[in-house]
């Protein structure tokens, strides 16, 4: 039997007394590539010129994701993360790319994303200068937000280094406005949380912001991974309720198909950011990442999951044994169930699930569709137990579709 993990039910009561961001934007988790995880701060073009930040990195990846299928899956977003800018503004106070690899400006770029039918972002600072030392945005909100209206940005990533923490939950809430005033829709993301951890006032991240970063940076490795998810995961009850349409936790971007995760640990990943209710950024190179890799990040039934209307995050049901599982709430009562195992031992675990166990009851029982494997759909009742191996460091993601209704009461 599974030992279950109480979930308190307080999450529409709370969402009840907070008043959410109403730009109509991100009713479901954003989705699109970022460069930073893979390309870092890559500066030096005359020894990457592939991999330096450019307008050839960002042209290129838009290439990619209208010609190979990621923008009909619904990766829509191309995203510049830092070290874009010039190490100083222009004559006039505005913000300005690095000369030398953005010859074409950033109004060019972004309408050549559009020009391939997707949305672009772009990235700048609360504080005085951005992570990587560029110019930050703390004394010209107003400007820079016209600013990246006018470039026509759709998404806008405010990070928080080089900021006093005291106060900064209300500068986010500036920027919100003037974002607001250019009359522009941008998804904003905001990263005060991830500064200030669970002391940030999550209100405020819903009131002002349409996702937010909650935790440390992730790297190309499992053992990163890890700790994310066990940080979620641990804090769940504090952070599920701020979650859902247009406001979403973000625990950073999917690293599939770069060097730090097998297959495995790759399935892993796109299961608990699908059940979680992500935001499903890439951040790899698409020109040449192997078909393997490719085929997780398309998954249709995983996106769809991830990408659900209702915008339920998965909630931690079990562990035990190094073995995770998450439940959750799909439309018109079906489920989505997603298991990961953090076991090393070499061999793959055989876990027993009872879906009653779970909170699943449904008389005549579920369809149960195995996303990441090509076997054929089961049909299980809520009382029998169901046994399923899970592969060290690996990932599995089910979708239950009842089998006939609930009877109404």
């Amino acid at each position: 039997m599974l030992k279950l993990i109480p979930v308190v039910p307080i999450f529409l009561h709370l969402l009840s007394q907070i008043d959410c961001l109403d730009n109509g934007l991100a009713l479901t988790p954003p989705m699109g590539w970022m460069h930073w995880e893979r390309f870092r701060c890559i500066t030096d073009c005359a020894t990457y010129p592939t991999d330096c930040i450019s307008e050839r990195l960002f042209r290129d990846m838009a290439d990619k994701m209208a010609s190979d299928g990621f923008l009909d899956a619904g990766y829509e977003y191309v995203i510049v993360d830092d070290c874009w800018l010039a190490m100083e503004r222009d004559s006039e106070g505005r913000l300005q790319p690095d000369p030398g690899r953005f010859p074409s400006g950033i109004k060019a770029l972004a309408d050549y994303v559009h020009a391939k039918g997707l949305k672009f972002g772009i990235y700048e600072d609360y504080g005085t200068k951005t992570c990587g030392g560029y110019p930050g945005s703390i004394d010209h909100l107003a400007l820079d937000a016209q600013t990246f209206a006018d470039w026509g940005v759709d998404y806008l990533k405010l990070d928080g280094c080089y900021a006093d923490l005291d106060g900064m939950e209300d500068g986010y809430a500036e920027m919100e406005a003037y974002l607001n005033q250019t009359r522009r829709p941008i998804v904003f993301s905001c990263s005060f949380p991830a500064y200030k951890g669970l002391n940030a006032n999550y209100s405020a991240a819903v009131e002002h912001c349409n996702l937010w970063r909650n935790y440390g940076d992730i790297q190309d490795s499992w053992d990163s991974v890890a700790k994310i998810t066990d940080w979620f995961s641990l804090n769940q009850v504090a952070l599920l309720p701020y979650a859902g349409p247009g406001h979403w936790n973000d625990p950073d971007m999917l690293i599939i198909g770069n060097y730090g995760l097998s297959y495995d640990q790759s399935v892993a990943q796109m299961a608990i950011w699908s059940v979680m209710a992500a935001p499903l950024i890439m951040s790899v190179d698409l020109r040449t990442i192997k078909p393997e890799f490719r085929d997780i990040l398309l998954n249709k039934d995983a996106i769809r999951i991830n990408q659900d209307v209702l915008g339920n995050p998965g909630v931690v049901k079990h562990e035990k044994d190094s073995i995770r599982l998450w439940v959750k709430e799909l439309v018109d009562d079906s489920y989505a169930i997603g298991i990961a195992s953090y076991r090393v031992d070499g061999k793959p675990y055989q876990l027993e699930i009872v879906l009653k166990d779970l909170g699943l009851d449904n008389e005549k029982g579920f369809l149960i569709k195995n996303v990441f494997d090509d076997v054929d759909p089961i049909s299980v009742s809520v009382s029998e137990p169901i046994k399923v191996l899970v592969n060290p460091t690996g990932g599995v993601l089910w979708e239950l579709t009842p089998l006939a209704k609930k009877k109404v009461k």
